[in-house]
């Protein structure tokens, strides 16, 4: 039986840190292919990869589509591409965005699941909002191991304690326990392979760019009352045991989280535009009226400074509940902020 051999770490935020200390402090012997989706901005260039490769034994690179999987090495997703594990070799997706990111965590995580199955370590490192927790699902029901970062010692604790929400793990684990642990867990063998849901291979496919439909999302989940954030399109509901996911026709995939979050963005971005059309009506009128009163036309001109106080009030009522959303926002925003500044 083939040991634990693949390990999949996701992270975002107080990422790069912790990785720095994995690549540090496992051995050069390390018996497993490292694979780590870390949320990327695609217009500016990484050199992650030097880093991990300077901090210790192992060599780190970001992965190239069709590379073959080898042990004893860091395999990063790089800008702008889903990592995908396809038998000995690696993918890179150009699939939608999940939770709003391109490397995702999901994907990477559900095709180590298919692929890999209980020969799968899933770990979950500190970052915010909730990518991560569908795919360490998945690789749970696939018979692999789980872990998550302790989320009272995690830099950002928000990723580990959703994780923890949804998927019981099978340790809780310190980041500086972590190292000798995935030495001792890759030392073992590999549980007996379990049934993969049939839906991770069709969202496998979606996240490589392969086309998505409403007959197979039929399928797969129920239609919700909500509308995509990033296309307006149709919603499904997915329910992975507690966990409720939304993904629409055109692949794009959320947790409620992170759904609840794009939601609010799209109100925002409403009220914005509605707040510039009556600004720019209001400026119309202005005009409209001091044409009137240089005609001498005082009933016209009296009309429309009418007009005007009534859009300014309603101006007023969109300037007062984007105000009320950034408050908002910034409450929710004070606890991150204050972690991250110790």
């Amino acid at each position: 039986m083939a040991n634990r051999d693949i390990v999949a770490i996701g992270t975002s935020a107080g990422g790069v840190e912790a990785l720095i200390f994995l690549a540090k402090n496992l051995p050069a012997t390390f018996p497993a292919s490292i694979l780590v989706t870390l949320h990327l901005p695609a217009h500016t260039r990484s050199v992650l990869d030097e880093l991990l490769s300077r901090a210790g034994a192992l060599p780190a690179s970001f992965a190239a589509d069709g590379e073959v999987l080898r042990k004893g090495r860091i395999y990063l997703a790089p800008a702008g591409s889903h990592l995908i594990v396809h038998g000995e070799r690696l993918a890179l997706g150009n699939g939608p965005r999940e939770n709003n990111a391109r490397p995702s965590i999901d994907p990477m995580f559900r095709s180590a699941a298919l692929c890999c199955g209980s020969r799968t370590i899933g770990i979950v490192l500190t970052g915010t909002l909730g990518d991560g927790a569908s795919g360490l699902w998945a690789v749970k029901q696939a018979g692999g191991i789980t872990l998550v970062q302790d989320p009272h010692e995690a830099a950002f604790p928000e990723m580990p304690q959703t994780a923890l929400s949804y998927v019981e793990p099978d340790h809780i684990v310190s980041l500086a326990e972590l190292p000798q642990l995935l030495v001792k867990l890759t030392q073992q063998p590999a549980g007996e392979p379990r049934p993969i849901p049939d839906r991770l291979k069709y969202e496998i496919e979606v996240a490589k760019g392969g086309q998505s439909d409403m007959r197979n999302m039929d399928r797969i989940g129920q239609r919700s009352v909500l509308t995509c954030p990033d296309c307006d399109g149709v919603m499904w509901e997915i329910d992975e045991g507690e966990l409720t996911r939304f993904r629409c026709h055109q692949g794009h995939a959320y947790s409620a989280e992170v759904m609840g979050i794009a939601v609010e963005e799209s109100v925002r971005r409403a009220l914005g535009s509605g707040l510039r059309a009556l600004e720019e009506r209001i400026a119309l009128i202005g005009k409209l009226r001091r044409e009137a009163e240089q005609r001498d036309s005082v009933l016209i001109a009296r009309n429309w400074a009418h007009k005007a106080r009534e859009l300014e009030a309603e101006a007023n009522t969109i300037r007062n509940s984007l105000r009320r959303i950034d408050q908002i926002t910034e409450r929710e925003e004070a606890p991150e902020r204050l972690t991250a500044t110790g």
